[in-house]
């Protein structure tokens, strides 16, 4: 790692599930993330005003319920609007595959679903970051 990045994981929305983005959040903290994550039932205002706060390198959104075409263009809308959308944004979840470009098209980097490694995440997320520095 070119130097330690900071990431917000959220969890936007009426979604109570949140295994998941603790485990991304641990596993990323063991691999020298710095995360901070916000907790469940988080508005999109939340957690980019999180983002803000805590001067974040990339933001993952975890949804398990089906808002992900409604909830993260507001998160983009919003970050946009802080002029944050420097912000790395990957999205993991129940996302179907055909929503995956749409949701590309809006500015998220990568979706990772059901079954993706914890290291292809980690590694993909450091990569992407560095890289962001090198240029």
């Amino acid at each position: 790692m070119k130097r330690t990045y900071r990431v917000v994981v959220a969890k936007p929305g009426l979604d109570g599930h949140d295994r998941g983005a603790k485990v991304i959040a641990r596993t990323l903290r063991d691999a020298g993330f710095e995360v901070v994550y916000t907790g469940l039932h988080q508005t999109p205002e939340q957690i980019v005003q999180a983002v803000i706060q805590e001067d974040a390198d990339a933001l993952g959104l975890s949804l398990l319920s089906g808002a992900h075409l409604v909830l993260v263009p507001r998160v983009v809308e919003l970050l946009k609007s802080e002029g944050r959308d420097d912000v790395l944004l990957m999205v993991g979840g129940i996302i179907p595959e055909d929503d995956v470009p749409t949701l590309e098209a809006q500015g998220v980097a990568r979706v990772f679903t059901p079954g993706a490694s914890l290291d292809e995440i980690g590694s993909w997320l450091e990569a992407t970051l560095d890289a962001r520095v090198e240029s």
